[in-house]
């Protein structure tokens, strides 16, 4: 009997995220059918990923509207995917992560009575308004999901304290370093270290040839730092553009108004095909982008001495690279890389942040001990363990 798995996601993260699951599923027995449904609750950036991986969706919800809440999102995906589960009665729905989107079908899923695994399960702040909503998006989704992929022993715990029980979580790694080894191992070629070279410099003035080019990485669009946060990373950019002239701080700004609105008030100007040069004084090795795609930013990542972020997702691939990763949060539901020792929480505070970056900056053993290659978060094999789980366990 044909058995029909359907995956839903709708942004950048969940698509590089799911890629590599959904690879896995296409290569599987013929009776086993993959359907992909995208809500598109980011729709250009998502595009651009689908591309990158060459998946095309069964079904394309298009939810993304002008200046999107979260009632938006919520209330659209629901009904899309309600009507794509009632066409497809698929055996079982997959989501991942802590999205609207993940929530949403979900729900949508357990009213329908259809099962539901859960990839990247169990992270937690315990914090409900950090990060906001994702913590509790993905609290919610564990409790509805009956399939529970856990990257880690530390989030299998979580889970369990939960009382959800032992034998319906498998830890797997993070499929998101599959997809992170998967790009880099295509760039290893001189041609392509050229390509990627000839493109930076040519779209954003940005020279990464050589090893005395040293590159800070700067991501940043956590919904709980809208306001003062974003204000105070964009103040702590500008005094360690102005202390480290000789380091290029590179910071692809994302698409939220509620984050360009204080880069280019406090920073300047966002230009989508030159090098920016700020007003302020001594800030002229701070370059603002348009968001990049998934394919030239693993490549920043690579050739960056260290990172600057508030993501999830940066978290997990910066140890893979080996790169140092300053987090821009209060609280974080990936604690590992603390443990660990690749990464380190400063907050949103301005003097914090400045003084994390002079510390690595300025101490040779810290930056090397940060440094070195260390990935609690996965070994590349994730997603073949995921589908394995599926087939091999009876849960189809």
């Amino acid at each position: 009997m044909m058995k029909k798995i359907l995956t839903v996601f709708g942004t950048r993260p969940e698509a590089v995220k799911m890629a590599p699951i959904i690879q896995q599923l296409a290569a599987r027995p013929s009776n086993l059918r993959s359907i992909v449904c995208v809500t598109a609750q980011h729709r250009e950036m998502l595009d651009r990923v689908l591309d990158l991986f060459s998946i095309i969706p069964d079904y394309d919800l298009n939810i993304m509207s002008e200046n999107q809440n979260l009632f938006d999102v919520t209330s659209r995906a629901m009904k899309g995917i309600h009507g794509v589960i009632i066409k497809e009665n698929p055996n079982l729905v997959l989501v991942q992560g802590d999205t609207t989107t993940a929530l949403a079908a979900s729900l949508a899923s357990y009213y329908l009575k259809i099962p539901i695994g859960h990839v990247e399960a169990g992270l937690r702040t315990h914090d409900k308004y950090n990060p906001f909503p994702e913590e509790k998006n993905r609290h919610l989704v564990g409790v509805l999901a009956d399939y529970h992929f856990a990257p880690t022993e530390w989030a299998k715990s979580n889970l369990l304290k939960e009382n959800i029980s032992p034998d319906r979580i498998w830890v797997t790694g993070n499929t998101v370093i599959d997809a992170l080894l998967s790009i880099a191992r295509l760039q290893e070629t001189s041609e392509i270290e050229k390509k990627w070279c000839e493109y930076f410099k040519r779209t954003w003035g940005l020279n990464l040839s050589g090893q005395q080019n040293k590159i800070i990485l700067v991501t940043g669009h956590r919904r709980e730092s809208f306001g003062k946060g974003f204000k105070n990373i964009c103040l702590a950019l500008a005094t360690i553009a102005e202390r480290f002239p000789e380091i290029k701080i590179v910071y692809p700004v994302h698409l939220n108004p509620n984050v360009q609105k204080p880069v280019s008030e406090i920073l300047g100007t966002i230009r989508p095909s030159e090098a920016f040069e700020n007003q302020l004084q001594g800030s002229k090795n701070l370059y603002l982008t348009q968001p990049l795609d998934y394919e030239p930013f693993v490549f920043l990542m690579k050739k960056a001495y260290l990172i600057l972020t508030d993501s999830g997702g940066v978290q997990e691939e910066g140890p893979t690279l080996g790169k140092p990763v300053l987090v821009m949060r209060e609280t974080t539901e990936r604690p590992e890389g603390v443990e660990a020792g690749t990464s380190r929480l400063v907050g949103t505070k301005t003097g914090k942040i400045v003084t994390a970056v002079c510390d690595l900056m300025g101490d040779s053993a810290l930056y090397r001990k940060m440094a070195k290659v260390n990935n609690p978060y996965g070994d590349g094999k994730a997603a073949e363990r995921i589908v394995d789980t599926l087939l091999q366990s009876k849960v189809l």
